[in-house]
């Protein structure tokens, strides 16, 4: 059994634009161990969110191997991908993507339903998530209702609420103020020890990167 929850043989992704090659990633290697919270650090446009789509399994056309839980992606069928993805990996990105019509327990059920769970299971589950998030005053406002700082603490939420292997975090406050981003920061980093999973969150902000277990650095399509 693999000693990682997520680990990148040589991981490559090219594309081409007006007629010129672009490598984007360029032989990535990286294994995230059981409960290891990893900053994935680089400037804008350095391949950050195409390395974060790779690991989520959201689109093809990358070389390599990516392995989920002992599990290759590449050996497996479109089927076995999609149940990896929906076992074993949440996903946050730096806007929040909430349903309008949905209040914050049931944006934070949706999820759970479509992976089998009973309702009355999932609306616990939300609460309790919720509420350590700090929401627990405003479980049945919708996103309309909610400043964006308690919008993305439901997007934490629910990126957390079918119990992730690893959590794979986009930029996720880095649509908000300096003050409500560190709040938010502090709560999520916390949840996710709490909760024992791994997480691999891109950002650029050198500071925040810091306050994590391990820092990563994307540059020229590898990670140093």
């Amino acid at each position: 059994m693999s000693d990682y929850v997520v680990e990148l043989r040589g991981l490559t992704r090219s594309f081409e634009q007006g007629g010129v090659r672009i490598d984007v990633l360029r032989g990535v290697n990286l294994g995230i161990r059981p409960g290891e919270i990893v900053a994935l650090l680089g400037p804008s446009g350095s391949g950050k969110s195409t390395l974060l789509q790779a690991v989520g399994l959201l689109e093809g056309g990358f070389g390599g191997e990516i392995v989920i839980a002992g599990q290759s992606a590449e050996k497996s069928n479109s089927r076995a991908r999609t149940t990896m993805r929906r076992d074993h990996l949440g996903f946050v990105y730096q806007f929040h993507h909430l349903l309008p019509d949905f209040d914050a327990v049931e944006n934070v059920v949706l999820p759970q339903l479509v992976a089998g769970k009973p309702r009355v299971e999932c609306e616990e589950r939300a609460r309790q998530l919720l509420a350590a998030l700090g929401l627990g005053e405003r479980l049945d406002h919708r996103p309309s209702q909610l400043s964006g700082g308690e919008q993305q603490r439901v997007a934490v939420a629910r990126g957390l609420a079918n119990r992730p292997k690893l959590v794979l975090a986009d930029e996720p406050t880095g649509n908000l103020d300096e003050a409500t981003s560190e709040k938010v920061l502090e709560q999520f980093l916390a949840l996710v020890r709490g909760e024992g999973s791994a997480a691999l969150i891109a950002t650029h902000n050198e500071r925040l990167a810091q306050r994590m277990d391990r820092v990563v650095r994307l540059h020229d399509g590898l990670l140093g």
